[in-house]
Formats: structure tokens, sequence, C-alpha cells
């Protein structure tokens, strides 16, 4: 889907590439369901690393954004329900994630024993349902919102802020 709206369009971006990390993490799950995985096979290393680097980024930058510039916009044209959903969604998400990029990291360094890598599936696998329905929800509910309200004024103002906070 391609939006005019560049936050639209930027935030859709940023959904399909965590879709994309999290069916690679599904895949991984899948595979494993006899034993951990190898660290040192390199679709395991960079599958580890992505998911660390990719679950702080979004629950750090990405729902922070949310928060803190889309969802008070919403409130400010008086759409408060979808706003208040999805922070109560990033709520649940957030300690998941950083326990999944904790976990991936340790893994990154050490692999996994047997007991970790059933936590880690556990852990993993409701991260993924969960993050796979709330992207659902955004793209449904939230970016057709946005494209069809916000005037380009605040789309510049709003758009400029996040790329510069990118780093």
């Amino acid at each position: 889907m391609s939006y005019t709206n560049r936050i639209s369009q930027t935030l859709h971006d940023e959904h399909g590439a965590t879709v994309a990390l999290m069916e690679r993490l599904e895949q991984m799950l899948a595979r494993g369901r006899r034993g951990p995985p190898d660290k040192a096979d390199s679709n395991v290393a960079r599958l580890l690393s992505d998911l660390a680097a990719g679950m702080e980024a979004e629950i750090e930058r990405h729902f922070a954004f949310e928060e803190e510039h889309i969802f008070t916009y919403l409130e400010a044209i008086g759409d408060t329900g979808i706003g208040e959903h999805l922070t109560s969604e990033h709520a649940a998400i957030r300690p998941i994630g950083a326990r999944v990029a904790e976990m991936a990291r340790a893994a990154s360094a050490g692999g996994f024993t047997p007991d970790e890598w059933e936590e880690f599936r556990r852990v993993a696998q409701d991260l993924g349902d969960r993050m796979l329905a709330h992207v659902q929800k955004e793209e449904m509910a939230l970016l057709p919102v946005l494209e069809e309200n916000m005037d380009p004024e605040t789309e510049e103002r709003l758009y400029q802020e996040y790329v510069e906070n990118v780093a």
C-alpha cells in the first residue's frame, strides 16, 4: 500500500519490517521444536541480532513517537479511542519485546541452553502473536485516519520530528 502522508507511509514501512522480522522469528521457532538453534548458523545469528535491535527500535522509538505525537494529535482532533487502545497494547508489548531482545542478545553471545530455548520460544511466540495483531490494527485503523485527517503542516512537523529522532 502507498500513502500520500509521509507519516503514514513511514509507519507503514516500519510495520512491514516488523512483520518480516516476526515471520523470520516464527520460522526459527518452528524449526526449533526439537531443540535450540545453533548460534553459529549465520541465519540464526543475523535473526538474533535483528531481534535485539528491532525490538528496541520498535518499543522505544516507534511506540514512543506514536504515543507522544500521533495519539496526542488524534486526541486533539477528537479521536481518543484508538490512541487509548493502542497505548494499552504498547504497555503489554513493551516488556515482552524487551525480554525477547535481552534473550536474543544473550543467545548471540552464548547460545541457548535447552531451558533458555524453551523460555525464549514461549516469550517470542507471545511477542509474535501480539505484534502481528497490533500491526494489523494500526494498518487498518490508525493509518487511514492519519491519511484522511492530517493537514500538510502537521504532517511536515511530525515527519521532521520523527526523522530527526531516528539516530
